[in-house]
């Protein structure tokens, strides 16, 4: 079998470079590029997010008009997992071998039109120190405070959400050819992917509309735990960004999240605490619906200098019980 790790590399195609360099410095990554043709950053464990111009013609072609999202590079353990999946999809629209050695990636388009690329993963192994949560069963943090971030760090990109033209299609193609595994359905709507029999919830969603196109919905980056969805979504908050959504919780993969506006397309996404699924995980189907998207959500975010929700004022007195 094949065995895809994750994603390795993101491609955006934006116009504002000025704004996209804004925006990624704040999230948390590293700027490794900075020229006329592109930027490119990087995670914690190496994971690249390349911004280029939507008019660069070695960009593959856009899924929708404007920013968004260009092309995906998954990695995966070896170049014989390389060579069966060009075998796979040696047929596909859009087949390429590019690179040799070290350097080879092979890829096609899918079935929503989507540059899909694949190379031997250059992403790193590292140890980041997580919090311990202390439940009423378990208690593994003793004599010591949970950690407080002032902005977040991403570890990786864990996964992209992508709006399709076909679901059913679409996952087939990705189950079929590169051997991802259904973790959870939306019937005829919406279909969460994972790249592997053991692993997160899901690496890639897909999401029909009732009028289906394909278009770009988010991008997720991977924090260590929800102190650092919170300490990282205040910090954009601060800094200017827009809050689409959060902080909230999704009740089907049980992540904490907090969506942004992106400036280089779609939204994005911190998220921490996800289900961790096996081979002995059973699919499960649901009614889409506001509660089955989010348990709960802060529409607006919460301020980063107040600390409190947006728009509700700060809080007053050294004392939260403290009274006028």
């Amino acid at each position: 079998m094949n065995q895809v790790l994750g994603i390795d590399e993101i491609v955006y195609g934006a116009d504002d470079f000025d704004a996209c360099r804004g925006f990624f410095n704040d999230w948390g990554l590293t700027l490794k590029r900075d020229d006329a043709q592109g930027l490119d950053f990087e995670t914690m464990n190496g994971c690249r997010v390349l911004v280029r111009r939507i008019g660069d013609p070695a960009l593959p072609p856009a899924i929708e008009a404007g920013p968004t999202l260009r092309e995906v590079v998954w990695g995966v353990d070896t170049r014989a997992a390389l060579d069966r999946i060009a075998e796979a999809i040696a047929g596909e629209a859009g087949f390429v071998r590019q690179g040799s050695g070290d350097e080879a990636r092979i890829g096609c388009t899918d079935p929503n039109g989507l540059a899909v690329r694949f190379q031997v993963t250059r992403k790193r192994d590292i140890e980041v120190e997580c919090a311990a949560m202390n439940t009423w069963s378990a208690k593994p943090r003793v004599n010591q405070r949970g950690p407080i971030y002032e902005r977040a760090t991403p570890i990786e990109v864990g996964h992209v959400v992508f709006f399709v033209k076909d679901v059913e299609a679409t996952e087939r193609f990705y189950t079929e050819k590169f051997g991802f595994v259904a973790s959870d359905r939306y019937p005829g709507r919406g279909a969460f992917l994972r790249c592997a029999d053991e692993g997160g919830h899901h690496d890639l969603f897909l999401l029909q509309l009732p009028q289906p196109r394909s278009g770009l919905n988010h991008v997720a980056f991977t924090v260590r735990d929800i102190h650092e969805v919170f300490g990282g979504g205040m910090h954009m908050s601060r800094t200017g960004w827009e809050t689409q959504l959060g902080p909230g919780r999704h009740p089907i993969s049980s992540a904490y999240f907090w969506y942004f506006k992106n400036p280089a397309g779609g939204l994005i996404e911190y998220y921490a605490d996800e289900d961790h699924l096996d081979a002995h995980w059973e699919p499960r189907e649901f009614e889409p619906g506001p509660t089955m998207f989010a348990e709960w959500a802060i529409e607006g975010g919460i301020d980063g200098n107040t600390r409190r929700q947006k728009n509700a004022g700060g809080p007053e007195g050294k004392f939260l019980t403290e009274k006028r």
